[in-house]
């Protein structure tokens, strides 16, 4: 089994490069195959036959050619055969006997070129099919990609909507609510017991004010100028940083611009899930989210001092690597994830500069 592979493998080129040659070329070689056995086997005497190399120019045209060809190369190769054998110095009692033997091999080539034809046709239709079938399956991972850029849009779209409903309906209502408490309170006589209430209804509003506001920044964090990347980063290490008392911090050495909103929503998106990770799942207490422009595109990395990438990697992990994954892609861009040279994980995003725009 291991020699016939081997011999499938060594003899893969020599077809491929046959099949590349003009059909004219391919029988005029064979013929002189043919007519080169007929030389060697008279050469080599009566006694001894070639007979079953006569084959091989047969099966060469059959394959790389056509059935009609390789009829015509059986025949001149039966009749460079017999006359090899005559000329050798090889006498039959009958004189028939030469025609009987040419008539056997002629039904062997029929027999051998129909078969080799009906596999021909069989290859070429399993190439086609397995050409379609590849057609399909990449437009159907193209569709794929597509309707996961969708998807991510359109929840993008869905956080930015809330995030603005938030803002200018929630946020409105409850300072409305807070002005009429105060204007209430202010009303309360002096050293009332309900004053002191009131104020502090109007502080539980406007502290709820404020947390719709911050709500609302996460959802809908990048302003449409193209420094609203490098503002929504800046802004987000340094809640993160008073929110889970550790040292997130965000390094720019060069303004990075980007004018495409879609390509600064998703490096935000994926800037934030690594850096929840590496809190939540990494235990780091130092983080460093670092965008930089280089020749080729972006480079978002976010770095920690956490356990690092454990091997293998948890299942509720795969959602958000997925997540960052496609964000990564949807935006053209390569999404990696390392150990990183502080000790714990750095996650990489490359997004190319046709993006930016």
């Amino acid at each position: 089994m291991q020699a016939a592979e081997t011999l499938k493998r060594q003899a893969m080129p020599l077809a491929e490069a046959l099949g590349k040659r003009p059909k004219s070329h391919i029988v005029m070689g064979s013929l002189l195959l043919a007519a080169f056995l007929g030389l060697t086997d008279y050469l080599l005497g009566a006694e001894i036959s070639l007979g079953v190399f006569y084959a091989v120019p047969v099966v060469m045209v059959a394959w790389f050619v056509g059935p009609r060809s390789a009829f015509g190369v059986g025949a001149l190769s039966i009749s460079f055969w017999l006359l090899a054998d005559y000329f050798a110095g090889l006498h039959y009692s009958r004189p028939w006997i030469p025609f009987l033997n040419g008539g056997y091999r002629l039904i062997f080539y029929v027999f051998l070129i129909t078969i080799l034809t009906q596999l021909h046709h069989l290859q070429d239709n399993l190439e086609a099919l397995a050409q379609n079938r590849a057609k399909a399956l990449a437009r159907e991972a193209a569709r794929n990609v597509w309707l996961e850029r969708e998807v991510l849009e359109v929840g993008e779209r869905e956080q930015r909507r809330i995030g603005q409903d938030l803002h200018d309906g929630l946020c409105q209502h409850l300072t409305g609510t807070a002005l009429a408490s105060q204007v209430l309170a202010e009303r309360l006589p002096a050293g009332a017991p309900l004053r002191a209430d009131a104020r502090r209804l109007v502080e539980l509003i406007e502290g709820g004010i404020t947390l719709a506001r911050g709500i609302a920044k996460g959802l809908y964090p990048i302003q449409m100028q193209s420094d609203g990347l490098m503002l929504a980063l800046e802004n987000f290490t340094a809640n993160t940083s008073d929110m889970f008392g550790i040292s997130c911090r965000f390094e720019c050495p060069v303004p990075v611009l980007i004018e495409n909103p879609s390509t600064a929503a998703h490096l935000y998106r994926i800037a934030q899930e690594a850096v929840s990770n590496a809190i939540r799942h990494g235990r780091a207490t130092d983080v460093e989210v670092l965008l930089e422009e280089t020749d080729a595109g972006i480079r978002l990395r976010v770095s920690d001092n956490g356990v690092g990438v454990p091997d293998p990697l948890p299942a509720h992990d795969g959602m958000g690597l997925r997540t960052m994954a496609d964000r990564a892609s949807s935006i053209g861009g390569q999404f990696t994830i390392h150990p990183g040279m502080m000790g714990g994980a750095e996650v990489v995003c490359f997004a190319p500069g046709r993006w930016m725009a």
